[in-house]
């Protein structure tokens, strides 16, 4: 495999495309460059070994994983009690695995994909690369490529395909992109019927309730660090009591964040009963919590007093944050896999929709509004997606900025308002189109008021999930492959 200077060009455009694609994201939103990364790498592409188009594909995603994911590093070196060396290979490793599903899709798109029919093929292995890369291993879907678009032209799309539909259109875009400046005039009419199609559907898919619910979101803003020694419980119980007593007559549902009672359910009680003795009988308090059962197991949950019915238990965990992989081997190597609350058990699959000041709520904790498969389940028996999160872990990086993005697509995606309580930021209520109603500053101790409607209807999306999606990226893949062979 020698480095040509034509291959070392595309090596270059590889690592170029990698931060064109986080540029694409939130907090920078430049959507417009998405197409342009995919087509430097699509470029030139077939004229590449498998095992060249591996290499391109690997620094490429090196290139995303590094920029994009840049507060893994927060998480490890800040709040993981991690010196500077470890939390560098500990980040490295973590890009270096990442950007291994970009190598495999690119190496088996070269390998077995004909160059004919390559500007559909192409499109179709990238999507199925990003659906093996949100579920294998327990997944990782941060940084799809359609994740950055619901600002842009297409979003409209997201209704009706979800996530993996606005991916599939935007690597098109790229490949047709590239044809045409190829001169391949042909490529014109379905470049522009996927920019101009969005146009005509409809902006909104679902009817909303005729009363509006009167929410109020806590952001207790609390130091990480601090938050689960006896001190830490302590000025949680006093913040969140003292922000809810501000809040407690203009509100039909208070949000309490994510593990804002850094306690066990059994010591909250006594707090939450003390607030709910201040709260209107027909108040709602949700909060995030951790619940220890019969068993004695953890569960990172969603729990309620007042106005409510039921709770909460998360079903998607993250590894090594809330559980330790080969637990055996790892727990007690170094103070990274001994984070507080890291061995929680997973919620069930199927769970009874929480009910709160008169409205059914679709829960999805932190990580699990990036799942939209897991959302969409959620959203179809809700009136509402309630998200909690404490993403302080990220710092003051562009962690919190994507995060919020991918909560908004969801929002898109099903139809539903999302309310969202955060532990430091960023607080917000985003409705049904994915646009942001209103947000609560970063880094503050303070509440953020507005309105919801229940939503009632379901979207296509909502109806039928990404399996649509995942159809047409494998039919696109298909002439490619008998092409081959």
């Amino acid at each position: 495999m020698g480095l040509t200077p034509t291959f070392a060009l595309q090596l270059l455009a590889a690592l170029v495309a990698g931060g064109f694609t986080t540029l694409t994201a939130s907090p920078f939103e430049l959507w417009w460059l998405g197409p342009i990364a995919i087509g430097l790498l699509y470029v030139g592409l077939h004229t590449l070994s498998p095992v060249q188009a591996a290499l391109k594909g690997w620094l490429y995603g090196v290139a995303l994983f590094t920029s994009g994911t840049s507060w893994v590093y927060v998480s490890i070196h800040d709040y993981g009690y991690t010196g500077v060396p470890l939390a560098v290979f500990l980040t490295a490793l973590f890009v270096t695995v990442l950007a291994l599903f970009f190598a495999g899709t690119f190496w088996l798109y070269r390998r077995f994909c004909s160059p004919r029919w390559a500007l559909a093929s192409f499109a179709g292995a990238w999507v199925l690369g990003e659906v093996l890369r949100t579920y294998l291993f327990t997944g990782f879907p941060w940084l799809l490529v359609g994740s950055s678009y619901v600002d842009s032209p297409l979003a409209n799309w997201a209704p009706v395909g979800g996530v993996y539909l606005l991916s599939l259109l935007v690597v098109l875009t790229g490949t047709l992109g590239a044809e045409l400046l190829r001169r391949q005039w042909w490529a014109a009419l379905p470049l522009a019927a996927i920019w101009l199609v969005p146009l005509a559907l409809p902006a909104l898919w679902t009817t909303p309730a005729s009363e509006p619910t009167r929410v109020a979101l806590l952001q207790g803003n609390l130091p990480q660090l601090l938050k689960w020694t006896p001190e830490g419980q302590r000025v949680a119980a006093n913040t969140y009591s003292d922000l809810t007593r501000r809040v407690a007559d203009d509100a039909d549902l208070i949000l309490w964040p994510e593990t804002a009672l850094p306690m066990i359910d059994s010591q909250a009680r006594p707090v939450l009963e003390r607030v709910q003795a201040n709260l209107p009988p027909s108040t709602a308090l949700l909060t995030g919590i951790v619940q220890l059962d019969e068993n004695n197991r953890y569960f990172n949950s969603v729990i309620g007093v007042g106005n409510v019915e039921g709770s909460y238990q998360k079903e998607h965990l993250v590894p090594f944050g809330e559980y330790l992989p080969l637990e055996s081997v790892l727990r007690g190597a170094i103070d990274f896999f001994d984070l507080p609350m890291s061995s929680f058990s997973k919620g069930a699959s199927e769970q009874t929709p929480m009910q709160a000041a008169g409205v059914t709520i679709g829960n999805a904790i932190c990580y699990e509004i990036i799942y939209p498969q897991l959302v969409a389940r959620r959203a179809a028996d809700s009136d509402v997606i309630v998200t909690v999160s404490n993403d302080t872990w990220f710092g003051a990086s562009i962690g919190p900025h994507q995060h919020l993005q991918m909560a908004r697509l969801r929002a898109l995606e099903n139809g539903r308002y999302v309310v969202r309580a955060t532990s430091n930021g960023i607080t917000a209520i985003i409705n049904p189109r994915g646009e942001l109603v209103d947000s609560a500053a970063q880094f503050e101790t303070t509440y953020l008021t507005g309105e919801f409607y229940a939503m009632e209807g379901a979207t296509p999306f909502t109806r039928t999930g990404s399996w649509p999606a995942w159809l047409f990226a494998g039919l696109l893949l298909l002439p490619g492959l008998i092409r081959k062979r």
